[in-house]
């Protein structure tokens, strides 16, 4: 690993910058994934049907979508900063209202209002990381730095089953609380570098000399196609988050869906040290495409297998995709936009996502199926974002093809030395 290398090359306050960031988001990952396991039984437990179960947890993407455009347009013109305590401040608040009630329509207004959480503090944080990354590092860092997730998804899961086995509900929302307050008192110690939107607007030659539009944006060809493959990943995880500790309780495996995730944290920590500074030197499209790849064999595994070999195997492949997947389309997203641009485009293509999220979870629910057939369905999203990064990643089938098995660059990447033209 070259972190210590790359660190050499930035200034000492950038380093520190970092280093602080990363442990904010470190706080903020366990405080949100102690959850992950333990909300979807608590849901039942309290009495909440499958359908419940589904509505509860999809709606922590009702918060994400109302504010995720609001937030990236803040995030660009009052800085990232804010945006980033924002999410701290949510994330402290929101587990304290778990405690609170316990009917289903409370837990969805609780569960909305918690989703506003990860809409403002994904968006900072990564607005801040591509920020203080210089582009002939840009991958390797984002890499680097997106390790807060695997590193909370390894601890968050298995603290939270840890708690709801030998302690008590209580005990697991209040420490979510405090994991969400450490990590607001470290994003107040972050220090941004980056100029405002109409600073840089009114500074540099470089930059475009208007602002484009949500529409705009989400309609140019090269944040589209991120996009589109983020609504089908999430369309992917969010059934998987909802529905897998149901099917694991179901099914009477002697395994918990606390490591499940440690598991795939486990694999998505590797994958993102391996592909970050290998993207750098052979592109980003042919890690995406492997990671594509992973979640469909995942999703398949979790539709054939009722063993605990099974679920361990599909946790880590899950993990391996999520870990390469994310980061490299962080990336992606920082190569073909501006950096007066960047929360707001951020937030409309990790929007993406959020749709995903909040359909899949109720959907399926409503669907009632059975689980193996539930992650079987799932699996398909997988290869239709699969064929769409082949035929549309890049201006041509051809081009697109071409960058997907990493044999070509990557045509819509902006050159932001020289002035640019329009996406």
């Amino acid at each position: 690993m070259n972190l210590a290398k790359t660190f050499q090359y930035l200034e000492p306050k950038t380093s520190r910058n970092l280093l602080v960031l990363f442990i904010t988001g470190l706080s903020f990952w366990i405080s949100l994934t102690l959850l992950v396991p333990t909300l979807p039984t608590y849901i039942a437990d309290v009495g909440g049907t499958k359908r419940d179960v589904g509505l509860v947890m999809g709606s922590f993407a009702i918060g994400l979508l109302a504010c995720r455009s609001w937030l990236g347009k803040l995030a660009d013109q009052r800085g990232r900063k804010i945006v980033l305590i924002l999410g701290a401040i949510v994330a402290a608040i929101a587990p304290l209202g778990y405690l609170a009630v316990d009917s289903i329509p409370l837990l969805i207004v609780t569960r909305a209002f918690h989703g506003i959480s990860i809409a403002a503090f994904t968006t900072g944080y990564s607005a801040l990381v591509v920020d203080l990354s210089p582009a002939k590092h840009r991958g390797e860092l984002i890499g680097y730095m997106s390790l807060a997730v695997p590193m909370g998804m390894a601890l968050g899961p298995a603290l939270g089953s840890f708690l709801q086995e030998y302690g008590s509900y209580q005990a697991l929302f209040l420490v979510s609380s405090l994991a969400g307050m450490l990590a607001l008192i470290l994003a107040n110690l972050v220090r941004e570098e980056q100029e405002s939107a109409e600073d840089l607007l009114a500074n540099s030659p470089v930059f475009p000399r208007h602002l484009r539009g949500f529409w705009e944006l989400l309609t140019a060809p090269p944040l589209l196609v991120i996009t589109l493959i983020l609504f089908l990943v999430g369309s992917l995880f969010g059934g998987l988050v909802t529905f897998l500790p149901l099917y694991i309780r179901e099914s009477q495996l002697q395994i918990s869906a606390g490591l499940f995730y440690t598991c795939a944290a486990i694999a998505s920590f590797t994958g993102r040290i391996l592909s970050g500074r290998a993207s750098d030197l052979y592109g980003r499209g042919i890690f995406v495409t492997g990671s594509l790849v992973s979640y469909g064999l995942a999703m398949l595994i979790l539709a054939t297998s009722q063993s605990e070999q099974g679920i361990i195997l599909a946790a880590l492949l899950e993990g391996a995709g999520g870990g390469i997947l994310i980061p490299l389309l962080m990336t992606l997203i920082a190569d073909r936009s501006y950096p007066h641009e960047r929360g707001k485009v951020f937030a409309i293509c990790l929007g993406g996502f959020d749709v995903g999220m909040a359909l899949s979870g109720p959907v399926l629910g409503f669907l009632d199926i059975n689980y193996q057939v539930m992650f079987g369905f799932a699996s398909s999203f997988a290869l239709i974002a699969l064929v769409i990064f082949f035929t549309a990643s890049n201006p041509t089938v051809r081009s697109s093809t071409r960058f997907a098995l990493g044999l070509g660059k990557d045509k819509y990447a902006l050159d932001q030395s020289k002035p640019p033209e329009l996406l």
